[in-house]
């Protein structure tokens, strides 16, 4: 099954606010996680967690290049 990127927004903003401890519906599909107040560990946690649920395998050196919350969306949609 490919999920379209409205629902891996969905995914990733669930896991940013678990994570983070915010209303999941104040992450912004224009912003970054950084702005969120996330450090590089909560970062990676997210990504993590949201790749699992996708079950998506990438490298930390693939992830590094991905610098906002939607170019993260495209980035796992592309990996399904």
């Amino acid at each position: 099954m490919t999920l379209e990127r409205d629902e891996i927004y969905a995914i990733l903003q669930k896991n940013t606010g678990e994570v983070l401890s915010i209303d999941p519906e104040t992450v912004p599909k224009q912003g970054r996680l950084v702005d969120l107040g996330a450090n590089s560990i909560d970062r990676t946690e997210i990504a993590m967690m949201t790749m699992e649920a996708l079950g998506v395998r990438a490298s930390p050196m693939e992830l590094a290049k991905v610098d906002t919350i939607e170019g993260l969306v495209n980035f796992l949609h592309e990996k399904r």
